[in-house]
């Protein structure tokens, strides 16, 4: 079963500084458009690929629109052989649905017309 964290646990833990990788499952469009700072953007479609790309930490959270398909991803990550027994892969609960702090935003559109 994977553990659920929720979206102000993960808010916390960023603003204490600890060391929690946030893995963002949503399309890049989606991503670009705002996303808990520091996120890595590996779309869900992609993980089971992309998986051993990264270089797994202690403490993983998988973020998704409404926090269901994160459980999913939560799972195939913690399955992965290349994550170490003692890390924790954990869902946000509600997902940027229930997120309601600031978000990073990719770059921005310069305008012609300015």
């Amino acid at each position: 079963m994977v553990e659920e964290v929720s979206t102000e646990e993960v808010k916390k833990k960023l603003e204490a500084g600890e060391d929690t990788q946030i893995i963002d499952i949503r399309q890049p469009a989606q991503f670009e458009r705002g996303h808990i700072p520091g996120a890595k953007n590996i779309p869900m479609a992609e993980l089971p690929r992309r998986v051993d790309e990264v270089e797994w930490g202690d403490d993983v959270v998988v973020a998704c629109p409404i926090g269901q398909s994160s459980v999913q991803a939560a799972r195939l990550i913690g399955s992965y052989e290349g994550v170490d027994d003692g890390s924790a892969v954990k869902s946000m609960a509600g997902g940027y649905q229930d997120w309601d702090y600031d978000l990073e935003t990719g770059p921005e559109e310069c305008d012609d017309d300015s």
